[in-house]
């Protein structure tokens, strides 16, 4: 079974996920895909660590989130990862750099990934196509990027969850 689980900043979607990770009741390994950069992010990253159950495998994805979906897949279990527009940021470099062709390969590797999986897996990810266009070059690309990534995983997925404000809205799947 595969669920993406989409919404704005702090609308409750890894909240929603943890949940369903939760009630699923077998091994559950968290694969978190951000890269900590400062200080006031660390922070975050803290409060969603004691927001987790303490027995949860946690796993720290680099720019190979195939490779661990894929190492970690057990039919009872649970994958969650989290999130997929973190993973997008470690293709970019702090030049205002794009790693254009390790990405695309990464990326067809996670769609391939998703469709082998045997076990349950849940996708969080960011659904940023609601705000105003963004000035800058990069941030653009960043918003079309994935874009364009939430409608292949959406594709793929047997379930698709958008939420707002706290409330999970089913799009796809029941």
């Amino acid at each position: 079974m595969t669920h993406l689980i989409t919404g704005g900043a702090r609308s409750g979607k890894s909240r929603h996920a943890e949940h369903l990770a939760i009630q699923h009741g077998g091994p559950v390994c968290y694969i978190a895909t951000a890269e900590v950069r400062d200080e006031e992010f660390a922070e975050r990253v803290r409060q969603h660590r004691l927001q987790r159950p303490a027995h949860w495998q946690v796993q720290e994805a680099g720019r190979d989130l195939a490779g661990l979906i894929l190492g970690h897949d057990q039919e009872d279990g649970l994958l969650l990862v989290d999130c997929l527009g973190m993973w997008l940021i470690r293709f970019f470099g702090p030049d205002d750099s794009f790693d254009e062709v390790e990405f695309a390969r990464q990326r067809q590797w996670l769609l391939e990934a998703i469709d082998a999986v045997q076990g349950r897996l849940l996708l969080v990810t960011n659904e940023i196509g609601w705000g105003v266009m963004p000035m800058s070059r990069m941030a653009r690309l960043y918003g079309d990027l994935l874009g364009r990534l939430n409608q292949d995983v959406a594709a793929r997925c047997q379930h698709v969850t958008l939420v707002a404000c706290g409330l999970p809205l089913s799009l796809k799947g029941g």
